[in-house]
């Protein structure tokens, strides 16, 4: 594995918020939500997620997520995703969610 130094670490802006709004994304290629994430001071995002194998929308609203807030937008079908939602590949090929076991507050970044 390549080792980065901390410089490398801090320009990555991760940060948490949470889920506001989920609905399935029809014209993915692959099953996937629309997801809008309150990022608290950098405001409400959108994100393209495949999560649809461990979670149902109606899970996911309220749920704290850990996200990518500095990649660029990405096109997806007719969609802009302008945030990564991260996760974990449970071992099965689905994806689990990256969170807090704690609630912090909206947009607080990861140290």
């Amino acid at each position: 594995m390549q080792t980065i130094d901390h410089t490398d670490f801090q320009k990555i802006d991760v940060r948490i918020g949470t889920i506001i709004h989920a609905e399935v994304f029809d014209k993915a290629r692959k099953p996937a939500y629309k997801l809008k994430v309150d990022l608290g001071e950098l405001g409400i995002r959108k994100s393209s997620a495949q999560i649809t194998d461990l979670y149902n929308v109606e899970d996911l609203i309220g749920k704290q997520v850990v996200c990518i807030c500095n990649f660029p937008p990405r096109q997806i079908a007719n969609f802009m995703s302008e945030i990564l939602v991260t996760g974990f590949d449970d071992g099965h090929g689905r994806i689990a969610l990256a969170t807090v076991d704690l609630p912090v507050p909206n947009g607080q970044k990861l140290h």
